[in-house]
C-alpha cells in the first residue's frame, strides 16, 4: 500500500512538506496527505487505471517514472507528495468554482515554497494533488 508517511519523503523535500502543511494550517486550509512514497508496482497499477482497468486516467507515469517511486540507498525517498483539501472532513476533488479557488490557494502555497505544482496551467499535465521537488 502506498505511504502517506512524511518520513518516506526525500530529505530535500521533507522540510518543504512540513512548511507546506504549516502554511495550510496558517491559512485555515485543512489538508490530507494522500501519498508520499509509492512502489513501482503500485505506480503501474495506477497507470493501468483508465487504460487496461476501469476508471479514469489518473497518472501518466509508469513504475519508476514518478517522483513518488524514488529511493535513496534502498530506502523510500519520494521526491513528491499528493494532498487533497478538505471541507468539514470531506475531500474536495472538484477543480472549478470555490473548489478551484481552494486548489489554487494550495498551489500558490506550494509554489511559494519552491515546489513544482502540477495543477498550474503551464504543467506538462494537470494533476492538482501533486507537489514535487524542483531539480
Amino acid at each position: 500500500m502506498a505511504s502517506r508517511d512524511p518520513r518516506d519523503l526525500h530529505p530535500n523535500i521533507q522540510p518543504l512538506y512540513d512548511k507546506f502543511m504549516q502554511e495550510c494550517r496558517n491559512n485555515d486550509i485543512d489538508v490530507l496527505c494522500t501519498c508520499t512514497y509509492r512502489s513501482n508496482a503500485e505506480q503501474d497499477a495506477l497507470y493501468a487505471q483508465g487504460r487496461t482497468l476501469p476508471g479514469a486516467i489518473i497518472t501518466n507515469a509508469r513504475g519508476g517514472q514518478s517522483a513518488h517511486n524514488y529511493t535513496l540507498d534502498g530506502a523510500c525517498a519520494a521526491k513528491a507528495f499528493d494532498v487533497v483539501p478538505m471541507i468539514n472532513g470531506k475531500c474536495v476533488w472538484g477543480t472549478s468554482g470555490d473548489d478551484g479557488i481552494l486548489w489554487q490557494n494550495l498551489g500558490q502555497i506550494g509554489i511559494s515554497l519552491g515546489l513544482n505544482w502540477y495543477g498550474s496551467p503551464d504543467s506538462k499535465f494537470r494533476e492538482f494533488p501533486h507537489f514535487e521537488l524542483r531539480e
